[in-house]
């Protein structure tokens, strides 16, 4: 008699960020029974974080609607949070783009107005976007305070998983999900995170803080999208939240060591050293901080275009197989790409009955890697060299210089 693997295999999920919860999500959609193991308590341990997510209609909004959330998304996602404008330590408006905004003096608001849903990347926040995700899964498929302590490779594909509770499990597949410091990355690839050279913090003005009168003329020059401020390899980027949270990525050259005080006070006048001289509703972004959500923001990466040989009865997805920085806007949108196709493929091998052939899913998912992996590399290259350019000495300037470079490169990725 068949073993129970080998009729039913056994897929487990490490992680339930975007990229692992689309991944299950397209499995049950598709009669295809998987599990998923998350770290955190619930959903609310993290429910603070992340901020706002703008989705392509190719890759993130896609895995969506292949999954019957279009709606659900368009619902609760914001076109105007397209608008973006690049201001100097001076506060002079270099470029702008979206609704609204003024072009810059550099007249560089040249893109083609929005003709569809195709051409638009609505913003949406990503806790409301993974809450969308969860409330379309069975709730018993995600197995929630499981984190991983071990995985132990029992041969021919399968592997042992055991948690900090104590449960134990043997996977026939596993998939990497659980992002930057994947505790499965190591069965497949010596590849650790590096440092960029770039590190920060995370502010925010909370919502009822944004209505003061001392800090409309900050909220005006925000817009309703994301605003850049940028010079001498410093930089504030602010971006509008759903729930009115206006969260700022405060980015500077320093080592990776470096950090702010604990103290919220000394927190704030450390930053402000960094902008001195720059105008006031520039700093009021710190002078009026919460002073109860300020976050460390060092930013690490992978190797541009790392990849691996393909390993029986193992993959990664998102951040777990190509890290990179937000420079690119791309990370959420190649996560929820990468668990949709992984879960297409996987769906395609059940229903051919092809799920316990196991050369026959190492050569489905050897090609949905190299596939993954390419991609990646390309807009991993692209959050690279836009990273290096906006965290420069000349900026703003470098920064126009790029994005011009960026409209000679064709359709964006990711």
């Amino acid at each position: 008699m068949p073993s129970e693997s080998s009729t039913h295999p056994c897929i487990a999920i490490l992680g339930g960020g975007l990229g692992g919860l689309a991944l299950l999500l397209t499995l049950h959609r598709r009669g295809v029974h998987a599990t998923l193991y998350e770290r955190d308590v619930g959903f609310n341990a993290r429910a603070h974080l992340g901020g706002s997510l703008d989705l392509g209609w190719e890759s993130g909004q896609c895995a969506l609607r292949e999954n019957g959330l279009q709606e659900e998304f368009d619902k609760n996602s914001r076109p105007e949070g397209e608008e973006m404008r690049i201001y100097d330590g001076a506060g002079k408006l270099h470029h702008s783009h979206g609704e609204g905004g003024p072009s810059g003096p550099e007249g560089d608001q040249d893109l083609t107005p929005p003709q569809g849903p195709e051409d638009i990347r609505p913003e949406i926040d990503r806790t409301v976007l993974r809450k969308i995700l969860l409330d379309a899964i069975p709730p018993h498929l995600i197995k929630w305070d499981h984190p991983l302590t071990s995985v132990r490779p029992l041969g021919n594909g399968q592997h042992e998983l055991t948690f900090a509770n104590g449960f134990t499990t043997v996977s026939d597949f596993l998939v990497g999900a659980d992002g930057a410091n994947s505790r499965v990355r190591p069965l497949l690839s010596p590849a650790t995170p590096i440092y960029t050279g770039v590190n920060g913090v995370e502010i925010s003005l909370a919502p009822e803080t944004t209505k003061l009168p001392e800090l409309q003329e900050t909220v005006a020059n925000i817009g309703k999208g994301m605003m850049m401020a940028l010079q001498d390899s410093c930089m504030l980027g602010s971006q509008v939240n759903g729930d009115g949270r206006i969260r700022t990525y405060v980015y500077l050259r320093e080592s990776a060591d470096w950090s702010v005080p604990s103290d919220p006070a000394e927190a704030k006048a450390v930053l402000k050293r960094y902008f001195d001289g720059w105008p006031q509703w520039m700093l009021n972004l710190i002078d009026y901080a919460d002073e109860s959500a300020i976050y460390p923001r060092t930013l690490y990466i992978l190797p541009v275009g790392h990849s691996w040989p393909h390993v029986r009865g193992v993959t990664l997805i998102g951040d777990a197989a190509h890290l990179m920085s937000p420079f690119a806007g791309a990370g959420a949108n190649l996560a929820l790409l990468d668990g949709l196709e992984l879960g297409l493929v996987l769906a395609e091998l059940a229903k051919a009955g092809k799920l316990a052939d196991l050369e026959a899913v190492d050569k489905a998912v050897a090609a949905f890697e190299e596939k993954m992996c390419a991609l990646a590399g390309r807009v991993a290259d692209k959050a690279e060299r836009n990273l290096h350019a906006f965290i420069h000495p000349d900026a703003p300037q470098s920064t126009i210089r790029q994005l011009q470079q960026l409209m000679t490169e064709g359709p964006r990725e990711g």
